[in-house]
């Protein structure tokens, strides 16, 4: 625990800030269809909140040369909790439009901005334990905010007013901070078309964990609420998702780390395809909760095993840049999910979704099939060591980064 003595505050500000944000989509998608809006409108409202995080990552970095960490911390986290009161306020669908668009930039800002501290303070030898950590923190608060989503049914505000408080706690221990803000490094991600040639099951198979998993968290509140579940069911479901997926990603890290990555990835795309057919044909099932936790579980593991397989073709000095571009990547598949997914449920109802997702995973298991047979495996005793990773800004690839082996101390010259 000493090793994380220097970013605690950090690690507090993450869990504070996903605690409060964290359950905001499915209040909101769960608001529009108790008001009986359309689902490619709950869906607009998703793409325009991972479009928004798209564009905030690349932006973000700017902002903070320019005022520095903590005002530019201050400043987004307080924009984010006036937004979602302005959600108990407004009822217009583009003023609600504009809230996600803006939204999504703020809380990409907020990540960079921890993100890039993280970087800065954590102990070379240490990284792993560090990026564990905050993993750990950002989930644990995204579940714990599921709660506000069983409170006070009747007060259809009171979870906006609930988060809004949360946000504003989250700015006092980054605002009180004697920790100095680091310097500005140059962000250098690498292209799309850099990243296919390099892998491309790699870059396919982020871009589907993102269509997948920003289809889920926008429409799976609405999904359950239409198979007759309660709110409080609701929350307790996508909370059993979010665990499932902090659950498997290490068994399937250790799977990839010795057998063939590739097969290891094929495979959890398959189970993820066969789980949302299953879900998709038995709603109301009894076993929605086990389900879930599997889900989560495979669908999480996908982007960090992907990231892992992209890197076991890239020199140690290019893998921060590939990473970063990956996480791009995966944003921009995110923008796609929640849009196209609307569109699955509207022609198929409620269970459009997971017969979506499960297509999506079942594409990819094809091409994953048809990339072992094209191309030759890379031998596991020179695979890059798998790392579970969050999806959030291209900034937290650093934290993957591995020390040049000549260099114990972590310098290099």
């Amino acid at each position: 625990m000493r090793h994380l003595l220097p970013v605690h505050t950090l690690l507090l500000a993450i869990f504070l800030f996903m605690a409060g944000t964290g359950a905001l989509p499915a209040v909101i998608g769960i608001r529009l269809d108790s008001a009986g809006y359309s689902t490619l409108v709950a869906g607009l409202l998703g793409t325009a909140y991972f479009a928004g995080l798209t564009i905030g990552s690349m932006m973000a970095l700017r902002l903070i040369g320019q005022v520095g960490h903590i005002r530019a911390f201050a400043a987004c986290v307080s924009l984010i909790s006036a937004s979602t009161l302005a959600y108990s306020l407004a009822q217009s669908i583009p003023v609600w439009f504009a809230l996600r668009l803006v939204n999504g930039l703020c809380v990409a800002c907020v990540f960079v901005c921890l993100e890039s501290w993280l970087n800065d303070r954590a102990d070379p030898q240490q990284r792993g334990r560090v990026l564990g950590s905050y993993m750990i923190a950002l989930y644990a608060g995204q579940a714990l905010s599921q709660l506000t989503l069983g409170v006070e049914p009747g007060n259809p505000r009171l979870p906006f007013v609930i988060a809004s408080i949360i946000l504003s706690l989250t700015v006092i221990p980054v605002a009180l901070t004697r920790m100095a803000a680091p310097p500005q490094d140059e962000q250098v991600l690498l292209g799309t078309r850099a990243l296919y040639d390099t892998s491309p099951l790699g870059l396919v198979g982020v871009v589907c964990t993102g269509i997948m998993l920003g289809a889920f968290y926008t429409m799976a509140p609405i999904h359950a609420l239409r198979t007759g579940l309660s709110n409080l069911e609701t929350a307790s479901l996508i909370g059993i998702v979010i665990a499932g997926g902090m659950a498997l990603q290490w068994p399937l890290g250790w799977l990839s780390d010795h057998f063939d990555r590739r097969k290891v990835i094929v495979a959890t795309f398959a189970a993820t395809a066969v789980i949302c057919v299953l879900v998709a044909a038995k709603p109301q099932s009894a076993l929605l909760l086990p389900l879930g936790a599997l889900f989560g579980g495979f669908a999480f593991a996908l982007y960090p095993l992907c990231v892992a397989h992209t890197n076991d073709h890239l020199s140690k000095s290019e893998r921060t840049a590939a990473s970063g571009g990956l996480v791009l990547a995966y944003s921009a598949g995110a923008c796609i999910g929640p849009f196209a997914a609307a569109a699955g449920m509207r022609l198929l109802d409620a269970s459009g979704l997971y017969w979506f997702m499960g297509a999506s995973a079942g594409l990819v298991f094809l091409f994953g099939l048809w990339r072992q047979i094209v191309s030759s495996p890379v031998p596991s005793d020179v695979q890059h060591s798998f790392q579970p990773l969050p999806r959030t800004t291209p900034v937290v690839a650093a934290l993957d980064a591995e020390l040049p082996v000549d260099d114990p101390e972590g310098r290099s010259g």
